[in-house]
């Protein structure tokens, strides 16, 4: 018996799953269960840095995530990549909202959310992460 490692996974494999399969299944669901997922998925895959986030990325064939800003209760990313296999036209990211909003939740200790805002003209996609300060998270032991 052997194995087959699959090294690459094609943008029309990927394209199958996330915009059809998955759509099909959740229904007019697809945003706030996308978003859960993202979150399930940050805390399933945990990361040992933040600064993982970008490699992170970049290995599950989301595209490439930039920092672009921090301030005290907010973190800024911008999503790039081929516009044919991100299709930043016609695809939400929710998935990736919420998978930044774990990753981040469970570093800062806060409740954190994030947002997400396509740019078509730039190819792209913004996200904010915010908490808030305030609001801890209880983590169960």
């Amino acid at each position: 018996m052997t194995t087959v490692e699959m090294k690459n996974v094609t943008a029309f494999g990927y394209e199958l799953m996330r915009d059809h399969i998955l759509s099909a299944i959740v229904g007019k669901n697809e945003e706030d269960i996308l978003y859960w997922c993202g979150k399930e998925i940050a805390r399933k895959f945990p990361l040992l840095e933040l600064e993982e986030v970008v490699p992170f990325f970049h290995e599950a064939s989301w595209g490439s995530l930039t920092l672009t800003k921090t301030t005290k209760s907010e973190v800024f990313y911008t999503l790039t990549g081929d516009p044919e296999i991100l299709k930043f036209d016609q695809r939400c990211f929710r998935l990736e909202s919420g998978y930044l909003a774990e990753q981040h939740q469970k570093y800062n200790g806060f409740m954190t959310e994030c947002f997400e805002e396509v740019d078509v003209k730039n190819n792209c996609v913004n996200f904010q992460v915010k908490w808030d300060a305030k609001d801890p998270v209880l983590l169960a032991e």
